[in-house]
């Protein structure tokens, strides 16, 4: 065989036994299962409806709701990036399953979106995914100087990391992070292992953190 042949035959030969290029965590849509840890999203109500809810005409924003911090999801996290649309032989929940998570999630919608997007990458059935979130949103204490929001008010998302560092002592300043956007407070994220106990935040993680040196959160409804 000519050098030359022999050559391109061996690298096509190593190219073929080398594995497939894997997509970036959190492009691919992932494996039920295989994850590292839970990133547990506390999303302040009020200024989700501001963003988002009001345009919707959601139910979650209507007066005397008085929704504070409500449970956005428990998403499965990868050291790098994360999981979504998990292909899954779990059946989906059933409206009973989803409306009972309204009362911390704010409406049933939610409950349906998050299972489909990180529900099903737990490798858990519904009903456990969402008695898991249920138990991961009942670990954190939520400070109660968030209930007497009654205007809105700008603060350093360092005050919020510190209320919920003074409301759960079991919290370690890296375990947890503040979101922000338009301006906003959006929502405080907690790293927890797969046990629900809590767990430092990856880099990758920790990069989604607000950088704002002051973000308005507004009034509860």
């Amino acid at each position: 065989m000519h050098r030359g042949v022999l050559i391109l035959a061996l690298l096509l030969a190593a190219s073929l036994a080398r594995p497939p290029v894997v997509q970036a965590a959190g492009q691919a849509r992932g494996q039920a299962g295989r994850f590292d840890y839970y990133l547990l999203a506390l999303s302040w109500s009020a200024d989700w409806c501001r963003l988002t809810g009001d345009a919707r005409r959601d139910p979650q924003c209507d007066a005397g709701r008085g929704l504070g911090f409500t449970l956005h999801g428990l998403w499965p996290q990868y050291e790098t990036g994360y999981p979504l649309d998990c292909p899954t032989v779990a059946p989906p929940p059933t409206r009973r399953q989803t409306a009972a998570m309204a009362d911390i999630m704010g409406g049933a919608g939610l409950a349906w979106h998050e299972w489909q997007k990180h529900g099903r990458c737990t490798g858990l059935s519904a009903q456990a995914y969402f008695a898991t979130a249920r138990a991961a949103y009942d670990s954190i204490a939520l400070p109660p100087v968030f209930r007497r929001i009654s205007v809105a008010v700008r603060l350093r998302p360092s005050v919020v990391v510190d209320a919920f560092l003074e409301a759960n002592p079991h919290l370690g300043r890296d375990n947890l992070m503040v979101t922000c956007d338009q301006g906003l407070i959006q929502e405080v994220r907690i790293c927890l292992t797969k046990a629900l106990q809590p767990r430092p935040c990856s880099t990758d993680a920790l990069a989604g953190q607000c950088r704002l040196p002051a973000a308005a959160m507004e009034p509860l409804r």
